[in-house]
């Protein structure tokens, strides 16, 4: 079972800002902040539902290449929400809402890039 993901971005406060914006109708938002003093002097970022973080943004420097991330989405409503939210903040296209058949034929998603290069994907797999 997978607890939490984290990958470190190259400017933690302009990211902090997409991802507020882009994640806010999946109904993710940050809800837990470390400070550089309160660990290895990095800003990290916590984002996730109720009181548990599982998505985390560091400042740091890079260890690896952009990453995949994918989101659940409860509707095929929210994965378009999403996909304009985070293209209203600044997100590059990396495939519009829809239907991938190819994956399932219930599978419906939005892949955007976001400031750092990172794939980041809200996907519903409910019918329609």
């Amino acid at each position: 079972m997978l607890d939490h993901i984290g990958f470190v971005v190259s400017d933690v406060e302009r990211s902090r800002a997409f991802y507020d914006q882009a994640l806010k109708p999946l109904g993710v938002k940050m809800i837990a902040s470390v400070s550089p003093t309160e660990t290895t002097a990095h800003t990290h970022y916590g984002y996730g539902e109720a009181k548990k973080p599982w998505f985390w943004i560091s400042e740091g420097e890079q260890q690896s290449g952009p990453v995949h991330v994918a989101f659940t989405a409860a509707s095929r409503a929210d994965v378009d929400a999403f996909y304009a939210a985070a293209m209203a903040a600044g997100g590059r296209d990396n495939g519009g809402p829809g239907v991938r058949a190819h994956y399932h034929p219930n599978y419906y998603g939005a892949f955007v890039i976001d400031p750092d290069g990172h794939n980041v994907e809200a996907v519903c797999h409910a019918p329609a």
